[in-house]
Parts: structure tokens; sequence; C-alpha cells
């Protein structure tokens, strides 16, 4: 007999969504985090509509949230309001959330659907061989049939199960903090796409303004790991700068905390092994092209507990291979997109195109809302799968090419 049929590691938003779904669906699930209830994540706080329909799907009530009805795109002197596409797939807004009010909701979610939540608690996979049985919390084993990494790309757990980074693949980083501003209740999440460093390099990535709608906005910028200088980037200059070029228009005051960095993996080298998976950042689920990936993780969390409570045993080489259909293809685009935009010149070049007309500014604004995967139809998906196939055969010439980081 085993103690829990589904064991969690880690109590971020892939972590509650699996066990909510599991839980509702009568599995014994137990989440193992290591921090207390309440604790805050460093994070951009933005929701995409693809996020908010996880949420749906969850059942989460999201009243009282800070709807965004949109997408402010800003590059030099162009600026273009986009509204979420209506009538799709997913809703037509999405939201700002901060982590530290949606991870302990999504907790409390978890506990009232059943599941065992242990905080301030460190989790270790427990092996048998080559099959993970369950985890090890100090001097304390506790075994399940399925153990779910959502503990993050870092750390121990990554080097036990082997999901770390591909190091010969883009990543990012960025920084955030918060200020107060009277346009907290913006409902438009706003990217400054024409980022420079100190030195006037351009930036493959973009600083933003996440309104919270409760008198602050979420201020930060981010970075790939594919433009030239990137290992001297100092990410604490590069947050004044872009807080000193938005602080007339957005009358922000001081930092509120001290601005925080994180790293944004956007690779795992596995996903799923003999007894375990892995789940949201863990498995590598971000997109290179904004380093948003919470709706990934509810969606992956989700998924693979409909595919335990259908069939333990087929469960994670199933939830793999459906991940790697689904998202696989355009992930992988956007890496190697982030090796093109790693040279000034194209970076440029490729800024004027994304909002220089309506058509492209709606495709970036489906990519900037991971409102595209591979199973995407219309222009955006055949743009996608073009997209797909062309840079593929560039690939090599692509990683020969790249800017060097110094």
């Amino acid at each position: 007999m085993t103690d829990f049929d589904i064991i969690i590691i880690g109590g971020g938003p892939a972590g509650a969504a699996t066990a909510i779904q599991a839980a509702r669906g009568g599995a014994s699930v137990a989440i193992f985090e290591k921090s207390t209830l309440g604790r805050d994540k460093v994070c951009g706080d933005g929701l995409t509509p693809r996020a908010i329909g996880a949420l749906q799907d969850l059942e989460i009530d999201i009243k009282g949230v800070h709807k965004i009805t949109g997408l402010r795109m800003i590059a030099g002197k162009t600026r273009r309001e986009l509204e979420w596409p209506s009538g799709g797939t997913f809703p037509s807004y999405g939201a700002v959330w901060t982590r530290k009010e949606l991870d302990s909701h999504l907790l409390e979610t978890a506990s009232q659907s059943g599941a065992k939540i242990f905080y301030n608690s460190e989790a270790l996979p427990m092996f048998d061989g080559d099959q993970v049985i369950g985890v090890t919390c100090g001097s304390d084993r506790w075994t399940s049939k399925l153990v779910v990494a959502a503990s993050g790309a870092p750390g121990k757990v990554a080097r036990m199960l082997g999901t770390e980074r591909k190091t010969d693949e883009p990543y990012g980083i960025a920084i955030r903090t918060y200020v107060e501003s009277p346009r907290h209740a913006d409902e438009y999440l706003e990217a400054s796409l024409a980022m420079r460093d100190s030195n006037g390099t351009p930036i493959p990535g973009y600083g933003w303004m996440f309104p919270t709608g409760k008198g602050t906005v979420n201020l930060g910028v981010g970075a790939l790991s594919t433009m030239k200088g990137f290992r001297k980037l100092n990410l604490n200059t590069l947050c004044d700068i872009y807080r000193d070029s938005i602080a007339d228009e957005w009358e922000v005051g001081p930092y509120l905390e001290k601005p925080r960095a994180w790293r944004l993996p956007m690779t795992s080298q596995k996903r799923h092994g003999n007894g375990w998976v892995a789940v949201g950042d863990a498995a590598g689920l971000i997109n290179p092209m904004n380093g948003e990936g919470i709706d990934y993780s509810l969606e992956s969390g989700m998924l693979i507990s409909d595919l335990f409570l259908e069939n333990p045993q087929t469960a994670s080489s199933q939830y793999d291979q459906i991940i790697g259909e689904r998202f696989d293809g355009f992930l992988r685009t956007g890496r190697r997109f982030s090796y093109l935009i790693g040279h000034p010149l194209i970076l440029r070049s490729g800024l004027r195109v994304a909002v220089s007309n309506q058509f492209m500014a709606n495709m970036t604004l489906q990519v900037m809302g991971n409102l595209v995967d591979n199973t995407t139809p219309g222009a955006a998906g055949r743009v996608l799968r073009v997209a797909d196939k062309t840079l593929a055969v560039a690939d090599p010439l692509l990683r020969r090419t790249q800017a060097k980081q110094n």
C-alpha cells in the first residue's frame, strides 16, 4: 500500500492545479511546499487569457481580480493598443493577480478539494533502483504511485530527476519590483519592446508595466541569453533605466521593495521517467518570447491528473507525448527565433515588422499572449508551422552565428 496516489513537490500554480484536479477526481494527493502559506514568488503577475481559461477549467473564483483587456506594445515611437481576441478558444480578457494572492488561493482550493498540504517541508524524490516511489522529507518517507515535480527548474529535485535545462539552449533572466502609480487600474498590460542597456546595446526582451488595480504596478524587465554581452548585463541598472523611461508617463513613485531577479530556463532535459513527471517550469514550459509560463503550468498540471485518473500505468508516458505534440514546436520556434533577435540589426528590423501593421501586430499579440501552440488553427497556426520548418533548416547557422555573450 502507498501513502498517497500522487505526491507533488512544490505548491506553485503547476503543483496546485495538479492537486486540485486529481483530488476532485478521487485520488489521494499530497503537496510538499518548502515555504509557508502566503509566500511570495518573483514573477510578473500577468495572467494571459489562456491562463484565465485554465483557471475557469479549475473552477477558480476570480472575482475581484484586476481584469486586463489587452496589450499595449511600444517600439520606439510606435505604440499599439490591441484587445485580446474574442470568440476563440480562450476568454477575451486577462488579469493581473499577484503571485502571493494567486498561489495562496490555489493552495487553499487544493486543500478544500481534499489534498493534504505539508508546508515548510522540503521533499526530495525517493528511488527504488531507477523508479521513483515517493519522497523523503527530513527523516520521513512517503510513498506514492506517482511523484509530480512542480518545484521549478533549478535545485536538488531537478538534479536528481535530470530535468535541468539544456545548457546549449537559450534562457532568460528577469527582474521586477512594485511602484505606486495613479494608473494602477489601467486595463492594458504594457510592453516596451525596444529596450537598451547602459551601453546602448539593443536587448532581446522587454520592459513591462502590469497594473494590479490595487494602487501598485508590477514593473520589470526581462532579457534573453542570446544577446551580445549578456553575461555582463546588470539587471538592476536595466530596471532603473526602464523606470526612468516611464516615470513621467506613469507618475511612478520609488520602488516599494528591492528589485528581485530570477532565471527563466526554457527547456528541460527530461519531462518524465519511471514513476514521475515534471510540470510547469520544471518541464521547461516557458514561452521564450515573453517569459510567461503560468498558463502552461496550470494546463500541464491538469493534464497529468486527468491521465493518471484514467490510467495510472500509462499516465507519465502519455503526458510526455501530449505535451510534446502541443507545445514543443512552438517553444522550439521561439528559442530559435531568439538567436535571430540576439543580433542588434535583426532585432531592430524585427521590432519594426512586429508593430508595422495590424496583421503583424495581431500576430505579435497572439505570441506574446501565449494564444498559439501546435494546435492553433488559422493564419497564426500556419505562420507558426512555416516558421518551425524554416528555422529548423536554419538552426545550425543560427547557433554558429549567435551573438557572443561575453
